[in-house]
């Protein structure tokens, strides 16, 4: 069922928005992963407005750098494959995640649990697809038995884990507070500095999305309350420049002139500079902000908001990722011909995982209201005020 409006839309719909969302985002941005506008503009013969193949059509089994993946023609990447594998440690769990979480359940499940890999046409196992960013999860936990909480220390910083992060939204939906925190913790075991800060923002932006009556300048709003350092200075650079476009083409090249005093890795995305995904305090990672921005030029619009992070380039998956979930959050249907035709094409039921996670997210809400109650009466017993209910 479609989400009804942007105000109304109830938490079911608004989980499956965000997932399916964010899976169909990925789908589109994959193809033309790390290029520029221009040369986005120049292979299409214009905009990508929807499913595409190859950028090296036929030739993508042996065309480097993105040789041996079938990036196109609908098929998800290692975003989806992470956001799935999350869902399923909540569906294990079925209570709040922390980051010795992900050592006992989302590592096993990387290493041990072979799956349907849409660009690799096969069953593999998701280790042999994730990017080495995400091996760091293996590599330190497993063969390093580094403590979860801080496994993340030393891994190139970039949005390895920000891009899977919203389900810890939906799980603390219309709480961006808890969000930020879980997802802090949660991504300690995969990033530090901007990265593992830009996780904490991802969650809280959806958690924030889903708050009935939501706009895409109060999800903002949430994000410059909670976000610190670089990253809150980038999203409030990016998001003003945003507030000026209505259109995603008039938005391209200002987003990108807004964001890159704190992008590290540099002009040319392929060649990243030699200060580049290095910890600090100054700098943020760019798919944040620019996925936010989308969603304010859009108005919240899951197509414009998506398009838009797609033919920006650059690392497009994952902001087509963020923005998709937060636009599906916020109630924008997810155009019913797009995840058709990526749910078919990568061979996933991108609607499972929603019905999973709305589940875990309602026992774990009753969960909440039942410890909040015994603190309540905790507190009132040392003279504290009487319990609410």
């Amino acid at each position: 069922m479609q989400p009804k409006t942007h105000q109304n839309a109830p938490l079911d719909e608004r989980i499956a928005g965000a997932l399916v969302g964010a899976a169909v985002g990925d789908a589109l941005g994959g193809p033309v992963e790390g290029y520029s506008p221009e040369q986005i503009l120049e292979r299409h013969g214009g905009r990508v407005h929807g499913v595409v193949g190859p950028w090296h059509a036929d030739d993508w089994r042996t065309a480097r750098p993105l040789a041996p993946y079938h990036k196109g023609d609908g098929h998800v990447t290692d975003d989806t494959l992470m956001t799935h594998a999350l869902v399923r440690v909540y569906a294990r769990v079925r209570d709040h995640l922390d980051a010795y979480a992900i050592a006992d359940h989302l590592v096993p499940d990387l290493m041990t649990e072979p799956r349907w890999i849409p660009e690799l046409e096969s069953e593999a196992l998701p280790l042999q697809r994730i990017f080495l960013a995400e091996k760091w999860l293996v590599t330190r936990i497993h063969y390093g038995h580094a403590d979860p909480r801080e496994a993340g220390t030393g891994n190139i910083v970039n949005c390895g884990a920000a891009m899977y992060m919203a389900p810890v939204g939906l799980v603390n939906a219309a709480d961006p507070r808890a969000a930020y925190a879980e997802a802090l913790d949660v991504a300690g075991a995969h990033q530090s500095s901007y990265g593992r800060e830009a996780a904490g923002v991802l969650a809280a932006a959806v958690a924030a999305a889903c708050t009935p009556g939501a706009t895409p300048d109060s999800v903002v709003s949430a994000c410059l309350a909670l976000a610190k350092d670089g990253t809150r200075a980038a999203i409030e650079r990016v998001c003003e420049e945003a507030a000026r476009h209505t259109d995603f083409e008039s938005a391209l090249r200002p987003l990108r002139e807004a964001v890159t005093p704190y992008d590290t890795v540099g002009p040319d995305y392929r060649a990243p500079s030699l200060g580049a995904r290095r910890p600090s305090r100054l700098h943020a990672i760019e798919e944040l902000p620019v996925a936010l921005g989308m969603l304010l030029v859009a108005r919240g619009d899951y197509r414009h908001a998506v398009l838009g992070a797609v033919n920006y380039g650059r690392d497009c998956d994952s902001i087509a990722t963020m923005a998709g979930a937060l636009a599906g959050a916020l109630g924008s249907p997810v155009p019913e011909d797009w995840a058709k035709t990526v749910a078919e094409a990568s061979r996933l039921d991108l609607w499972e995982p929603a019905a999973t996670l709305t589940a875990v997210t309602r026992e774990i809400f009753d969960r909440d209201v039942a410890r909040r109650r015994t603190h309540e009466r905790a507190f009132a017993a040392l003279g504290g005020p009487e319990c609410s209910d």
